[in-house]
């Protein structure tokens, strides 16, 4: 794949407002979107984040009481995912959970997860002052929206459409998430949602401010 490929992906990527009902994605190219999230990169490496596939009608329609901005794409989306990020019990320096993901997970041997364990704190402590429970969320949902960025671009690559949304509630789609579809929200709190499937119309030109206005070089 040369960089006019590449391209030609971005400018073919829209926020795609309604999909066409009747195309449905395949399992091998869903799995492909969700390997690019599982492979995407994250601070630490400490992968911050759960991936909910919504895709039963009762959990689609559960979902549009706290999502304003999703309901058409409920409908109509291929392929709905609702993406969580963990909570401060899981992402603060010294939480068992982060011992255990070091030593099972990124398979370190002991003299390493503690030198990382420190390394992590003064982070946390010093350099980003991530000192309570509201401030490591946003710190993790930072790290879940990598994954958005790309989920969307594998996407366009194979011609799949897709809609980044953030019109939702929080609050209440927290309350349906634990009581409708068995999320602990100790431990996660929405992050996103996103819909892929394929286009039901064209969308309009795409618009955006040029590259010098948006760079600086010194």
């Amino acid at each position: 794949m040369n960089k006019k490929e590449i391209l030609d992906a971005f400018w073919f990527r829209h926020a795609c407002k309604e999909f066409d009902k009747e195309k449905k994605i395949s399992a091998d190219d869903f799995n492909y979107i969700l390997e690019t999230a599982r492979l995407s990169p994250s601070s630490f490496g400490f992968e911050p984040w759960h991936f909910i596939v919504v895709q039963r009608k009762e959990m689609r329609d559960k979902l549009k009481n706290g999502a304003w901005g999703a309901e058409l794409k409920l409908d109509t989306a291929s392929h709905f995912v609702v993406a969580l990020s963990m909570k401060s019990v899981r992402t603060k320096y010294d939480s068992p959970y982060l011992e255990k993901f070091m030593k099972e997970v990124q398979q370190l041997p002991q003299e390493v997860v503690e030198m990382k364990s420190k390394i992590y704190e003064n982070f946390q402590k010093k350099d980003f002052n991530l000192n309570d429970d509201a401030s490591l969320f946003t710190w993790a949902t930072k790290q879940t929206y990598i994954a958005l960025g790309n989920m969307l671009t594998a996407s366009a690559l194979i011609g799949i459409d897709s809609c980044p949304i953030e019109g939702f509630n929080p609050e209440a789609t927290n309350k349906i998430l634990k009581e409708e579809m068995g999320v602990d929200t100790d431990v996660y709190g929405i992050a996103y949602m996103a819909a892929f499937g394929y286009r039901k119309q064209e969308p309009h030109d795409k618009t955006r401010r040029s590259l010098e206005e948006i760079t600086t070089w010194l």
